[in-house]
């Protein structure tokens, strides 16, 4: 079988996030999986240098056009030229406009219908109206949770056989890395520290964070018996790193601790390089991610992968995600995120650094790889 995937989302920037750093991923994955299996990956611009190589198996082919490209010259693409794919992947909600073949698409999550105003009018427009075509045409859809799965049925109506959930991996770098004082440096970080890693937007709930924090270094008469010396000489000094790109609407997390006058106990990396983030990570007392909406949330399994424990909202997928490791906090309760972050620096620290470790090895590329290749062989078939 020759498999199409449009492998665009991989090769947009090297600073890879979210759905960026999922085609990363996962193509890399489907290059080392063993099949007989040929793929030919479509791409507007010429491959980065650390997009898997070309082999036998492994074909790219490029296709340059300013812009529609999904809209127009994919589709030409894919009907005159030849050997055409015998199923066409989307690492993307976006398929080909129209497709000779069947089509297979991934959707991390529908963030923008359920947060609209985070979205530019003309972006709104365009994810609202190239998502819901590519849902209604494609054969089969992939997720990566039961959460992003139950979304689609409920807002597309698709059946519940149409949809594949695929969870995503980890890369192996983050399983037990070496402490490295030297990025903490790079970046200007002290220990002890809580870090905050991903994309700097409102659905990330960075400012329940930043006021969770001030409330729990300016109000220790209300830590728990249970949070002895060690505990307390750690509130003392512990600091709040935000690390991420900006994405939107980000001014007021960074006015917040202006106004909460925590400067100086709040620090920004801005983003951060991936082969740091594991050094990062893994020398934090606790991840913090209250987020009020998650897809899936990469960043937890990453940290968890570290052992370092993971304190997550009660929203979404990040139960799916982080199982029994998680701590489970009120994204909507400052009082709840304060709650967590003590316990995730107190007596029960290694429970759940235990839990993380055991939780992390559901997610690997390996079997993401598998598994869509499954899908795919499936779509192939489908009349």
């Amino acid at each position: 079988m020759l498999i199409g995937i449009d492998a665009n989302e991989a090769n947009l920037t090297s600073r890879r996030v979210g759905i960026n750093q999922y085609a990363f991923g996962l193509l890399w994955a489907l290059s080392r999986v063993k099949t007989s299996h040929h793929f030919t990956i479509y791409l507007k611009t010429p491959a980065l240098p650390d997009l898997p190589p070309a082999s036998t198996h492994w074909q790219y082919r490029i296709l340059p056009f300013p812009r529609f490209w999904t809209q127009t010259r994919l589709p030409w693409d894919l009907y005159f030229h030849l050997p055409r794919p015998d199923v066409f992947f989307s690492l993307t909600h976006y398929a080909p406009r129209f497709c000779p073949v069947p089509s297979v698409i991934s959707i991390m999550d529908l963030g923008f219908l359920k947060f609209p105003g985070q979205f530019t009018a003309s972006d709104l427009r365009q994810l609202t109206a190239w998502t819901k075509y590519s849902v209604l045409q494609a054969k089969k859809i992939i997720t990566i949770s039961e959460f992003s799965k139950a979304d689609i049925i409920t807002q597309y109506h698709r059946s519940k056989n149409d949809i594949s959930v695929v969870y995503p991996g980890h890369d192996p770098k983050y399983n037990h890395p070496s402490p490295d004082i030297r990025v903490l440096s790079k970046y200007s970080v002290k220990k002890p520290y809580l870090l905050f890693l991903s994309s700097l937007k409102p659905n990330k709930n960075v400012e329940g964070l930043i006021k969770a924090f001030h409330q729990l270094i300016h109000t220790p008469t209300v830590s728990p018996p249970s949070l002895g010396g060690d505990q307390e000489g750690v509130l003392k000094k512990l600091t709040l790193v935000i690390s991420g790109k900006k994405a939107w609407l980000y001014d007021q997390i960074f006015n917040l601790v202006k106004e909460l006058n925590i400067s100086d106990r709040v620090v920004f990396t801005g983003f951060v390089d991936e082969d740091d983030t594991p050094a990062l990570l893994n020398q934090a007392e606790a991840f913090v991610m209250p987020s009020f909406y998650e897809g899936f949330g990469i960043p937890v399994i990453e940290a968890m992968a570290c052992g370092v424990p993971v304190v997550v909202s009660r929203v979404a997928s990040l139960p799916e995600v982080a199982g029994e490791a998680g701590i489970y906090v009120d994204p909507n309760s400052i009082e709840s995120i304060t709650a967590g972050i003590k316990t995730a620096i107190g007596p029960q620290k290694p429970q759940f650094v235990s839990a993380g470790l055991k939780r992390v090895k559901l997610f690997n590329w390996a079997d993401s790889a598998r598994q869509t290749i499954l899908c795919l062989q499936t779509a192939s078939s489908v009349n």
